[in-house]
């Protein structure tokens, strides 16, 4: 009897550690669900990358409302792309002109890399800080909170995924081959809301041919919500229509 009361005990002390644990997920995709509910925010996110050559990525500058446009602005080496969208719909800039999406992606540019058909992909891809964390979240092990940070580690089809994203080719085919898969992730909510997260990723990707280790570290900071103005040019909003 007394050993059934002190292990009664045990648990319930333990039961608000246990309900934390288990709610580290639900609590960083319920802030991501609350900043994808704001009527606006601005982010800036930077990629610490081990690919140090001509594509290495450069920082990326977002502004979004809520059902309305979102503008990008994304640097890779010395050059700089915009981008615009609202819906399914958007258009990108490259060497000073503005193409839809739909025109960009089927710019083969006759061989080689073509940069404005990857801006053009991407974009098809793209998805808010609010979305990419909410999948992150998902994507995670487990998220523990301490010191103010929810943190943990992606499973390994998670890490595949990121590790994968921007190459995957169009209609289907075969993608890269990915070995060693790993990642981890994590979060910052202020007042109930996504401020800030921090992924990384490794792994080996062999694709066409050619393979390298990746190790790269992608920081994502939200501000000015409820205070951000998306201002997009009259003639990206011509080809978004």
């Amino acid at each position: 009897m007394k050993r059934t009361i002190v292990f009664t005990a045990l648990l319930l002390a333990a039961a608000p550690l246990l309900a934390a644990d288990s709610g580290g997920k639900d609590d960083v995709i319920a802030a991501a669900k609350k900043l994808a509910a704001s009527d606006n925010y601005t982010w800036h996110t930077t990629v610490e990358s081990t690919n140090n050559g001509r594509f290495r990525p450069g920082p990326t500058d977002g502004k979004t409302e809520k059902d309305g446009f979102t503008f990008v602005t994304f640097s890779m080496g010395d050059n700089t792309s915009e981008a615009a969208l609202k819906g399914t719909n958007g258009a990108v800039k490259t060497d000073g002109d503005w193409q839809s999406l739909a025109d960009a992606a089927k710019d083969d540019g006759g061989g080689g890399f073509n940069p404005t058909r990857f801006l053009a992909m991407r974009m098809q891809n793209f998805k808010s800080p609010a979305q990419e964390a909410g999948d992150l979240a998902n994507g995670a092990a487990d998220l523990k909170l301490a010191d103010g940070v929810y943190a943990g580690d992606l499973t390994e089809a998670a890490a595949k995924d990121r590790l994968t994203f921007f190459r995957r080719p169009p209609g289907g085919g075969d993608g890269p081959e990915v070995s060693g898969a790993k990642g981890s992730v994590k979060f910052t909510v202020s007042d109930g809301v996504l401020s800030k997260y921090v992924l990384n990723v490794q792994g080996h990707v062999e694709f066409n041919g050619n393979g390298r280790d990746v190790n790269n570290t992608t920081t994502c900071e939200i501000k000015d919500i409820g205070k951000t103005k998306v201002e997009v040019p009259d003639d990206a909003k011509k080809k978004i229509q």
